[in-house]
């Protein structure tokens, strides 16, 4: 028996969001990300924890009305595509994709619940 389930990374990012549904589906649109596991609060609506692939990497939530940002890393092949989604998913540019200096394409973008994805390409 292994220590954690079929297809999971080792480490897989957890975000505390106000809204778990607005991320999932900014996650959907945005990175074509795949829902595994989505279950609601025992004590009222929402979210209690939720979890989503993208790729190969498993990202889980949970709802927190006071969340604060959280920033996540995401290298994706078409960065210009997923910046258009983004936007029209409802996210605000922090950073314009552009070369930067540690060679990579990358800039930031905020969604509905306030974490800002970081999409990069590496040019090196």
């Amino acid at each position: 028996m292994s220590y954690k389930p079929t297809g999971y990374s080792t480490v897989s990012p957890y975000l505390l969001v106000a809204d778990a549904e607005a991320a999932l589906g900014f996650m959907e649109t945005v990175f074509g990300a795949e829902r595994l596991r989505v279950e609601p609060r025992k004590d009222g609506p929402g979210i209690a924890h939720a979890e989503a692939r993208i790729d190969d990497t498993v990202v889980m939530m949970g709802e927190m009305p006071d969340a604060t940002s959280a920033h996540v890393h995401v290298y994706r092949a078409d960065v210009d595509d997923c910046f258009t989604r983004a936007i029209g998913a409802g996210g605000k540019v922090v950073q314009p994709a552009a070369e930067q200096p540690d060679g990579d394409y990358r800039g930031g973008v905020a969604d509905p619940t306030g974490t800002v994805w970081w999409i990069s390409s590496q040019q090196g």
